[in-house]
């Protein structure tokens, strides 16, 4: 098993509890961590939902950094691709994920995207829910994805 990296900051009231940041750098970027890592008394990582849109963005929303494709199966690669970020930089693989809860505007639009997320797990097959709501915070986005992993033991 690889070491982990430090935890950005840890929570004030529990030190079981760790904000990851994958770029430090664009910390001031977003309200929001990308993944919340507990270590007691499990050992998990609690990712927030990922969109089409990069991962670190502007808040308030720059229309400029959120010109997504249209079709369903290149969003949800692209919010793939932002969760795969987190994994990586957590030493962990879709194998480590648990739950998936997936939020689509459309449900229509829910076998395409099951294609393209079966692309990252393989066969490998997590608790899932699928919502559908009336519209998600990052603007033109059609799918938004976020997932619990559990780190292997020691």
């Amino acid at each position: 098993m690889s070491k982990r990296p430090p935890a950005f900051k840890t929570s004030p009231s529990n030190p079981a509890i760790g904000e990851i940041q994958t770029l430090p750098s664009r910390k001031a970027d977003m309200p929001y961590a990308p993944a919340i890592r507990v270590t007691a008394p499990g050992d998990l990582l609690f990712i927030s939902g990922a969109t089409p849109s990069p991962l670190y963005h502007r808040h308030p929303h720059d229309l400029s950094e959120h010109n997504h494709p249209v079709g369903i199966a290149a969003q949800t690669r692209l919010a793939m691709e932002n969760i795969e970020g987190i994994l990586a930089h957590e030493g962990l693989t879709w194998t480590d994920v648990v739950k998936v809860t997936k939020y689509l505007t459309d449900m229509r639009d829910m076998d395409g995207m099951v294609a393209a997320m079966a692309d990252y797990f393989g066969d490998w097959t997590p608790a899932s829910t699928t919502v559908c709501v009336n519209q998600l915070s990052t603007p033109g986005a059609r799918v938004e994805l976020e997932m619990v992993a559990v780190y292997p033991s020691k």
